[in-house]
C-alpha cells in the first residue's frame, strides 16, 4: 500500500464530481445540436430529391442495428460516426412524412407549430431539472415499460390500421418522452450517466418521437389526416 498517496477532501472530490458532470452535459449539449443540424439537413435533401420512405420494417432494423452499433463503440472514436449515421438516417426517414404534411393546404403551420412546441418542452423541461437539481431517478422503471406498451401498441395500430389507437399512442408518447428528457437530464447531473455519446441519443430519440407524434396529433385536430 502507497502510505504517501494524498487523501483527497470531501469538498475536492464534490468539485471533481461537479467538473465531469459539467463536461458531460457540455459535450452532451453541442453534440446534440450538430446531430439535429445534421439531421434536419438529411431531413431537408430527403424532401427536395423526393426520396420514399424506407418502410417501417427496413426503418426499424436501420434505428436497432445502428443504436447498437453506436451503443457498442460508445467509448470510441467511432461511436460519433455511428451516432451521426443514426440521427442522419432518422433525418432521412422524417423527410417524406414532413414532404406529406407540407405538401397540405395547412402542412406548413402544423410542422411549424409542432417544432416550436418540441423546442418548447425541451428547453423547458430540461431547464427545470438543471436548475431544481431534482432526481427523477425514480421514473426509469415505470419509462421502460411505458416506450415499450407503446411502442408495441405503435405497431398494433399501423398492422390493424386503428386510427384512434395511433392518436392514443402519440398522445402517450408525448407525455413518456417528457419524462424521459427529464428522466436523462437527471441522469447525467446526478452522474448516472457519464457517456455524453449515450446520454446524445437518450435526448435525440426524445426530441425525435416528441416531434413526430405532435406532428400526429396536431395533424388530426387540424383536419388533415
Amino acid at each position: 500500500m502507497n502510505v504517501n498517496q494524498p487523501v483527497m477532501s470531501p469538498a475536492t472530490v464534490t468539485r471533481a464530481g461537479t467538473l465531469d458532470t459539467n463536461k458531460v452535459l457540455r459535450n452532451t449539449y453541442s453534440l446534440l445540436s450538430m446531430t439535429l443540424l445534421f439531421s434536419a439537413l438529411t431531413a431537408g435533401v430527403s424532401i427536395a430529391l423526393k426520396l420514399p420512405h424506407p418502410g417501417l420494417l427496413l426503418t426499424l432494423a436501420g434505428y436497432f442495428g445502428l443504436l447498437f452499433a453506436t451503443s457498442k463503440f460508445r467509448n470510441s472514436g467511432l461511436g460519433l460516426v455511428f451516432v451521426f449515421a443514426l440521427t442522419g438516417f432518422m433525418g432521412y426517414t422524417l423527410g417524406p412524412i414532413l414532404g406529406a404534411y407540407l405538401s397540405l393546404a395547412n402542412g406548413g403551420q402544423i410542422v411549424m407549430t409542432a417544432m416550436g412546441g418540441t423546442g418548447l418542452i425541451f428547453l423547458g423541461l430540461s431547464g427545470y431539472a438543471l436548475a431544481s437539481r431534482k432526481d427523477f431517478s425514480f421514473m426509469g422503471g415505470f419509462l421502460m415499460v411505458g416506450i415499450l406498451v407503446a411502442f408495441l401498441g405503435g405497431l398494433a395500430a399501423v398492422f390493424l390500421e386503428i386510427p384512434a389507437l395511433s392518436l392514443a399512442i402519440s398522445a402517450m408518447f408525448v407525455l413518456l418522452m417528457a419524462g424521459l428528457i427529464l428522466f436523462e437530464t437527471s441522469n447525467i447531473i446526478h452522474g448516472g450517466e457519464t457517456n455524453y455519446i449515450m446520454a446524445t441519443v437518450s435526448l435525440y430519440v426524445s426530441i425525435f418521437n416528441l416531434f413526430t407524434s405532435l406532428l400526429h396529433l396536431l395533424g388530426f385536430m387540424g383536419g388533415e389526416e
